[in-house]
């Protein structure tokens, strides 16, 4: 391999790597939109909201996310990687969301799915804007 082929592979490399922490920073803030509750059939039967109160540092994502703004549970396991975003959230009633999100840098949308405490399985639409 050349001097010139190495250089342009590690330009290249570092290009992606800039691009990357640019998206994870501009995760940074709070968002706040969406949280549709879907039936069996793939229709919102519960239309909500949800609040989540997001930190970026590198692929890690940290923070909270609730109904509002005054009712936040910790994240866990929040990752952030080529524009992919997950996390999971414990339920106060013992249950747990799973995350999987789409981050294209303005808005954050996918699906959240989970359990209760008593095995109820839970769909849900997500569509969130950045409010600061």
């Amino acid at each position: 391999m050349t001097r010139l082929q190495l250089r342009t592979i590690t330009l290249s490399g570092l290009l992606l790597l800039s691009a990357s922490m640019l998206m994870a920073g501009e995760l940074t803030g709070k968002w706040h939109g969406k949280f549709d509750i879907l039936g069996p059939d793939g229709k919102v039967t519960e239309p909500d909201e949800a609040y989540m109160i997001l930190k970026a540092e590198g692929a890690t994502v940290t923070g909270t996310a609730g109904p509002n703004e005054g009712d936040q549970m910790p994240i866990k396991n929040g990752k952030l990687e080529n524009g992919k975003l997950t996390f999971e959230v414990a339920m106060e009633d013992g249950g747990v969301l799973s995350f999987d999100l789409t981050f294209d840098g303005e808005k954050i949308t996918g699906t959240a799915n989970g359990t209760g405490s008593g095995g109820e399985k839970m769909t849900a639409k997500v569509d969130l804007k950045r409010t600061s």
